[in-house]
């Protein structure tokens, strides 16, 4: 039986959703009226004004067997089923978990997630080789609302179907401050170590690079997630760990000194959740390598091998999948257009294929015993309009890259994954000024204008990124 899979930068087993009928999920208006014309495994479906829509079921009981846990009962006793536990059915209505009534008060021992099936609630679910291989991706309910936000700001019929086959398409949840994981009944956050993201201004966390916070990293963050990997060992989970953290320990240290500052408190995190995390046999995790045109010349990638050999040494005897690269970023998988010269300031990995085929050598000589590869892809499938390859903000000529996939590159087994980490239609920073979060490389001339903060949507960029899909959508 196949197993559902949650992959994420933070990853979750669970989102927020809202549908009237499981119709608007799939795109389709609910029917006014109850004829039924054809049924299939969504529910029932009728025919109203020439088009299909959704028959939703009649209201569950009032009461279920959930209200004894603190939570309503979904509406319709056919909502969808976002997660199944020892309890029984859960669905989501206006944000909100519900118990879906099956009319009894006894639980279900086994389920599925909007991914596909799960290890039956209890079983100790291992993952062997690599994790996306053999599984059904999970959907992301929360992307599913905000592409379907964007849509309705759309008129062209055509961007419209390119924007609906984006949500068949799994992706990354990102959850970066404790208040938004302690929110979701089930969720695993690996993105707020003190001092985030040291080099840059769009991203700073809400921990400071302090032992204090250090002390809340462990306790609030890595312990709650802990636990609540261990309630719910039988489903899968891929973590990509902590984007851009080590990376700046090998190329920031000496030129800016909140990188510096934030060095103990990177090692320090990075070994604790090691620790915690990486001896549950449910879990895969990745560490974040940067990109292409980080790391990708030679002395660079030779510091990495020492600088990742200790982090992992050190968060035994927890272990460590692999590796993630070119997370939020935009460097194309290939790029035959560009080699060793000087416009590329001599870098011999120009593109994150050949980056990967050099760091994976160097990683193996430096003592890594398990180097595999997630390769973010989803926004580099049109090489951007920036004039400098460490132009990383909200870049012009976006496009959708490849589709999540396991194993997709023939000879390369190393490379366990193409998956859509940062969300495309997410913005990367805010281009005003005046913000607290500004960070000049969203106001360079390449950086599209005028840009949200980041995380938040940013549908001109959405747009043009679903346009630029290569492959097409």
């Amino acid at each position: 039986m196949k197993a559902s899979i949650a992959l994420t930068a933070a990853a979750a087993l669970v989102a927020k959703a809202s549908a009237a009928c499981f119709a608007e999920r799939l795109g389709y208006p609910c029917c006014s009226g109850n004829e039924v014309v054809y049924t299939d495994n969504d529910g029932k479906w009728g025919v109203e004004n020439g088009n299909w829509c959704g028959i939703a079921d009649a209201p569950a009981q009032a009461a279920c067997w959930s209200l004894s846990q603190g939570y309503p009962c979904c509406s319709s006793s056919n909502a969808e089923v976002w997660y199944t536990d020892a309890s029984g059915k859960w669905g989501v209505e206006n944000g909100n978990w519900c118990g879906i009534s099956t009319g009894s008060t006894g639980g279900s021992t086994g389920g599925s997630t909007s991914g596909g099936n799960v290890t039956p609630s209890g079983e100790q679910y291992t993952i062997s080789g690599n994790p996306f291989k053999g599984v059904e991706f999970y959907i992301n309910p929360y992307y599913v609302e905000e592409v379907d936000g964007a849509i309705a700001q759309m008129s062209d019929s055509s961007l419209i179907a390119k924007a609906e086959k984006m949500k068949t398409y799994s992706n990354a949840i990102w959850l970066d401050t404790i208040k938004n994981m302690q929110s979701w009944l089930e969720v695993f956050v690996v993105y707020d170590l003190p001092g985030r993201d040291c080099h840059a201004l769009a991203s700073n966390g809400e921990l400071l690079a302090n032992d204090g916070d250090l002390a809340r990293y462990k306790s609030e963050y890595i312990d709650v997630i802990e636990g609540h990997l261990k309630n719910y060992k039988s489903q899968p989970v891929v973590l990509i760990v902590e984007p851009d953290s080590l990376a700046n320990l090998v190329t920031n240290l000496e030129s800016t000194p909140a990188c510096a500052d934030s060095e103990k408190y990177y090692l320090e995190g990075h070994a604790y959740l090691i620790k915690k995390l990486g001896v549950l046999p449910h879990v895969a995790m990745y560490l974040d390598i940067g990109h292409a045109f980080w790391l990708g010349w030679d002395d660079n990638r030779e510091k990495a091998g020492k600088v990742y050999a200790k982090v992992i040494s050190s968060g035994s005897p927890g272990k460590v999948r692999g590796f993630t690269d070119n997370v939020s970023n935009y460097t194309p998988w290939e790029d035959p257009t560009l080699s060793r010269g000087p416009d590329t300031e001599w870098n011999p990995c120009p593109d994150e294929k050949r980056y990967l085929e050099a760091i994976s050598k160097d990683f193996k000589s430096a003592g890594i015993e398990s180097v595999y590869f997630v390769s973010d892809s989803s926004r580099n499938g049109k090489k951007v309009d920036r004039k400098h390859p460490g132009e990383w903000c909200n870049q012009t000529g976006v496009g959708v890259g490849a589709r999540p996939q396991a194993s997709p590159v023939s000879g390369m087994d190393y490379l366990d994954a193409f998956y859509w980490i940062k969300p495309l239609g997410e913005s990367d920073g805010t281009s005003d000024e005046s913000a607290a979060r500004f960070d000049g490389y969203c106001g360079h001339e390449t950086a599209m204008k005028p840009a949200p903060e980041a995380g938040q949507w940013f549908q001109k960029h959405f747009e043009q990124g679903i346009k630029n899909a290569n492959p097409p959508l």
